[in-house]
């Protein structure tokens, strides 16, 4: 089946991947990004100049995740050009790298905010769209951060994703009459083929961080990255995360798994996860509330069995 499917964070890493391989599998796909006619601008053209060279229906659109009016306007735009909205898939984040007490608490916030809050802005511009069809499909690339292991010097991202993730499973819930369905991919810590470690950010404070570079913590930033980079197989490949949504969205509704682990590393979150969505479950059941781990196709219909 043919879906419309925007996907936030589009202009490189996980969210390009996944834009251009859901256009292959036949899919109407609105890469999201901000300032299109900005910095970003060869992104969009990189985008129209894909999609007319492989035939595919790849767009893209401007939605900004951390303002509310452009992720209005953005949502509104998909609607208005593509009659429905069908999966929404927040991808959109942001990485730092540094010792914790370094960063501001400014800085801590920020990164919640593009890590967490612009998810809230999007679901709260789609899903009135999701939630008046009766059906439909959200999508969140949360971390194997957010419950495996726990290396140093990654504290703000890691406590983002660990919010982000908790966040997702609550609105399982909140979403499952309504007949939208939640699945959660978790990818490992893939240090090739994405911009998250290029990119990441460092803190405000570096007097404050030097005295750790420079104290007992020496060589631990290094030390860190080399130690996450030797987990890694040399055969991980970052598509696979592209590969596992497109497998995800293509799935019938109510057959979707709840979570799916991507995770070359290996580095316990599928155990941790596995545990915490099953105590989940166990308490809808003890309060009455077992439907919960369903959708419902529709008011009038029996619910689908959700996987957990």
């Amino acid at each position: 089946m043919k879906h419309v499917i925007v996907i936030t964070g589009a202009s490189s890493g996980f969210g390009a991947l996944t834009a251009r391989a859901l256009a292959h599998a036949g899919h109407t796909v609105y890469a999201s990004m901000r300032e299109t006619q900005g910095r970003n601008a060869p992104q969009v053209a990189e985008v129209a100049r894909y999609a007319h060279a492989h035939q595919v229906d790849l767009r893209s659109v401007e939605l900004d995740v951390a303002d509310s009016g452009s992720v209005e306007a953005g949502i509104a735009k998909i609607i208005d050009e593509a009659g429905r909205l069908d999966v929404v898939i927040h991808n959109a984040g942001h990485m730092s790298f540094g010792p914790a007490e370094a960063f501001l608490p400014e800085q801590f916030a920020q990164l919640y905010d593009i890590n967490v809050l612009s998810t809230q802005r999007v679901n709260r511009a789609a899903l009135p769209y999701l939630r008046q069809q009766g059906s439909g499909l959200v999508l969140w690339v949360s971390s194997s951060s957010a419950r495996g292991g726990t290396p140093p010097y990654l504290a703000p991202y890691f406590a983002a994703k660990a919010a982000m993730d908790s966040l997702a499973v609550s609105y399982a819930g909140e979403l499952a009459r309504w007949g939208i369905e939640t699945s959660i991919i978790v990818p490992g810590a893939f240090t090739k083929g994405t911009n998250h470690f290029v990119h990441s950010g460092t803190p405000a404070d570096s007097a404050r961080a030097a005295e750790y570079h420079n104290g007992p913590y020496a060589g631990v930033p290094e030390q860190s990255l080399a130690g996450l980079a030797a987990l890694e197989p040399a055969d991980a490949d970052v598509a696979d995360v592209a590969r596992a949504i497109v497998d995800i969205v293509a799935m019938p509704s109510g057959s979707r798994p709840f979570r799916r682990h991507i995770d070359p590393s290996q580095d316990g979150a599928e155990i941790v996860n596995a545990m915490a969505d099953r105590v989940r479950a166990e308490m809808l059941r003890r309060i009455g509330l077992e439907d919960l781990l369903h959708i419902r196709t529709n008011p009038s219909s029996q619910p689908q069995e959700h996987n957990t």
